[in-house]
């Protein structure tokens, strides 16, 4: 699997965004997937993870409740719903078939940038 994320760019804060994550079309209904961010600065952090056998979501503290992780019916793309956005969530968004940062891999995207400013 290689993966590539689209759907990044400018917001303002109390927008939304849904960010995509595809690999070439291939099926991912049987991958775990996990979304990651590094803001300009900062160290990489997970931000939430949909498991393989039951599509149960996890989510960082820091987005709880303001972010959704879901799958499309084809099972070939993970969205990330991103609501009421915050400065703080201006970051490079990637996915990769884990849902634990130490695990991720070369198959991860290049990332797509999310910057939340007024």
């Amino acid at each position: 699997l290689q993966f590539v994320e689209s759907g990044g760019g400018l917001v303002q804060p109390g927008g939304s965004r849904r960010l995509s994550c595809v690999a070439g079309g291939f099926s991912l209904g049987n991958y775990t997937i996990g979304w990651f961010r590094q803001a300009p600065g900062k160290a990489h952090e997970g931000v939430g993870c949909i498991r393989k056998n039951d599509d149960l979501t996890t989510y960082a503290d820091s987005v709880f409740g303001r972010f959704t992780i879901s799958r499309d019916n084809a099972k070939t793309a993970v969205y990330l719903q991103m609501n009421s956005l915050k400065s703080e969530d201006t970051a490079v968004y990637y996915c990769a078939a884990t849902c634990y940062l130490n695990d991720v891999d070369a198959s991860r995207g290049q990332g797509t940038q999310v910057i939340v400013s007024s």
